[in-house]
């Protein structure tokens, strides 16, 4: 990708390659909120043999993500990527031990969801035979790809998956550490929600997907566990929970900072659930769709990085 920096003239920016895998794991751990939205346990973490560069805590989803960099492109994203989790389900009281130790807060083995632990390396740049090889829509691992540029800018994309219709599953039978990751960790996807809920909802979802879909090129979806993301540049805006009749809908606001002339927001930030932010909203026909994605493009231009 090519940048070009605007005046009377375009002037090319050149990119400043890393030298060192430290380097970029020096960047990103110092941003690591930011990029991310993960909170920092710790670096190198040693175990049995394995090196890990830098283990994080998701608190959305409660669970351990494992942190690596790469600058050799000659490795494999499946094969070191289920090794680094067939690690932490094997040692479960390790991590939350270096967890208790490196933080103020105590995590209990129960304060854990193992089924949401993933791997994420970031790299320059990935082969494509690794772009390739996480087109799995169950796959529990992502690549981003981070590059500098000589005007003190940083990108920092993750691959998206292109083709993710076929299950890790049915290429990992004879592969006993990868069978046993699987059966514990799981990867959610749009359609682990949509089956459960009736064909209303299902038209609810997709009609108020589309929208949000529509409002930015950046708007991107991340099913988890009990709710379906959508977010901006990374952030997360609002959340949605399918339900047996409608939708709830969270938005990624404090409590006072939407306005919501009809009131048909409530402020949950005393009230515990599943989403982001301190506003819920149930949805179960489109007759307010236009009024409630009014609301939802305030949460989007919050959330919007500048």
């Amino acid at each position: 990708m090519a940048i070009y920096k605007l005046g009377q003239k375009l002037s090319f920016i050149k990119e400043l390659p890393f030298k060192f895998e430290k380097g970029i794991q020096s960047l990103v751990e110092k941003n690591l909120k930011s990029l991310l939205n993960l909170e920092f346990i710790r670096s190198e973490f040693a175990l049995n043999n394995f090196r890990i560069d830098t283990l994080a805590f998701d608190v959305e989803s409660k669970s351990f993500v494992i942190v690596e960099y790469k600058r050799d492109k000659n490795f494999s994203v499946i094969d070191q990527g289920y090794a680094y989790l067939s690690l932490m389900l094997n040692n479960k009281a390790d991590f939350i031990l270096d967890f208790n130790e490196n933080n103020k807060t105590t995590l209990k083995r129960t304060d854990v969801d193992w089924t949401q632990s993933k791997v994420i390396f970031i790299s320059p740049q990935f082969t494509t035979y690794q772009r390739e090889a996480i087109n799995f829509k169950d796959l529990p691992i992502e690549l981003w790809e981070i590059k500098r540029f000589e005007n003190d800018t940083i990108s920092f994309d993750q691959i998206q998956k292109t083709s993710a219709k076929e299950s890790i599953k049915t290429i990992s039978r004879n592969d006993k550490a990868v069978e046993a990751v699987n059966k514990e960790v799981k990867v959610f996807t749009e359609q682990d929600h949509l089956q459960k809920v009736d064909f209303e909802t299902r038209e609810l979802y997709e009609q108020v997907k589309e929208r949000l879909m529509s409002l930015s090129d950046n708007v991107t979806n991340q099913p988890k566990k009990q709710t379906i993301g959508f977010k901006i540049d990374n952030n997360i805006f609002c959340d949605i929970v399918l339900q047996g009749k409608g939708l709830k809908i969270y938005l990624n606001l404090k409590s006072g900072d939407l306005q919501d002339q009809k009131k048909i927001a409530r402020d949950v930030s005393n009230v515990g659930h599943w989403g982001n932010g301190s506003y819920e909203i149930k949805l179960t026909d489109l007759d307010d769709i236009d009024y409630i994605i009014s609301l939802l493009k305030q949460s989007l231009r919050i959330n919007k990085k500048k």
